[in-house]
Order: structure tokens, then sequence, then C-alpha cells
């Protein structure tokens, strides 16, 4: 169950990297916030609390 978990936010967090060029000036901001999520996630699955 935490393996899914893990690889659908890595999908998420490669998703909202800002690749077109509609989205060249959002910056880091999508992908900072999920990059976030997931460490938050990965960190709670190492402590055992998931």
């Amino acid at each position: 169950m935490e393996t899914l978990l893990i690889l659908i936010l890595i999908l998420a967090l490669v998703g909202a990297l800002p690749v077109y060029p509609y989205s060249s000036s959002w910056g880091y901001y999508p992908s900072g916030g999920l990059s976030l999520i997931v460490l938050i996630v990965v960190l709670l699955v190492v402590f055992n609390y998931i």
C-alpha cells in the first residue's frame, strides 16, 4: 500500500513540472508544493505512521 501511495505521489510530482510554454512563468511553484507533500508522506511512511 505504501509503495502504491509513493508511486502515485511521484507521478503527480512529475506531472506538475512546468514543461509547456504557457507554464514557464509558473516557476517551481507547482512542483515545489507537490515535493513538499511527497516529503511529508515519505517521512510518515518511514516513521510508520501510515
